[in-house]
């Protein structure tokens, strides 16, 4: 464990990253609870110990930890909520493999998703987005980090700009569901929700999407896609969800005419 910890080389120190300024002693407590990280201490998706208890321990000020914390915060190593802690978001890049690797047997042949997609039903669509997508959005409430969130802040911005353009609309919506998708850091979540997008990608599909989006729909879409990032940056789950399935129900409208 510790060979693995000294290997690893936090985010703001990795070549080709300019880091925001910050205090040496902020840098220092924030390395050190980077390895804890690392090392396993705490894992994904659990709750670091609190600021004063980091204080005591480091020898430094709340404030200095706080400002670990945020900087932690920047780099997607945790996420910090209201009133209720900070969680790890982190996760270590799995090791390069030491041999080569052992074949999978015939019966873990890879999943051939082909078929599957070229003949996904409306129903079947309709389903699997009801089960998926609420809960992509509630994790994205919970996990979705300051990184993640101004990169779906971007892609926002993008959507806002079109008024009329039916097939680039389509095109950023499934961009921007994708991205909350993978600010869940769950990566057989987002495996399954990649699969949802190349359905998505069907001509027929991407077809009927397109034709229903008229400017009055696409403004309205706008709106709940807007409402729905609001909800996420402020940590508002049941907002989330409540937002989600709103564009799931105008989404399903859609699939009624599909051929």
């Amino acid at each position: 464990m510790a060979g693995a910890m000294s290997k690893a080389i936090p985010p703001w120190e990795q070549e080709g990253i300019d880091p925001p300024f910050a205090k040496e002693k902020v840098k220092l407590a924030a390395r050190r609870i980077f390895e804890r990280v690392v090392s396993g201490e705490y894992s994904f998706g659990s709750r670091l110990a609190a600021e004063r208890n980091f204080a005591d321990e480091f020898g430094l000020t709340r404030s200095t930890v706080r400002q670990a914390l945020e900087f932690l915060e920047t780099y997607g190593v945790v996420v910090r909520r209201a009133n209720s802690g900070t969680y790890v978001v982190y996760k270590p890049p799995a090791p390069a493999p030491q041999s080569a690797p052992v074949q999978a047997p015939p019966s873990l042949d890879y999943l051939d998703i082909k078929p599957i997609v070229e003949s996904a039903s409306p129903f079947e669509m309709g389903v699997v987005c009801s089960l998926l997508e609420p809960e992509i959005v509630r994790l994205g409430a919970l996990y979705m980090s300051v990184r993640d969130l101004n990169e779906l802040r971007t892609l926002l911005e993008d959507i806002e700009t079109v008024v009329a353009d039916a097939a680039k609309f389509a095109h950023l919506e499934k961009q921007f569901l994708m991205k909350i998708a993978e600010g869940t850091h769950n990566r057989l979540l987002i495996t399954m929700y990649r699969i949802v997008g190349e359905v998505r990608c069907q001509p027929h599909w991407l077809a009927t999407r397109i034709q229903s989006l008229s400017p009055k729909r696409i403004s309205d879409s706008r709106q709940r896609l807007r409402s729905l990032f609001e909800a996420l940056e402020s940590r508002d789950i049941e907002g989330a969800m409540e937002f989600m399935n709103l564009i799931i129900a105008s989404n399903q409208q859609d699939l009624l005419y599909q051929p």
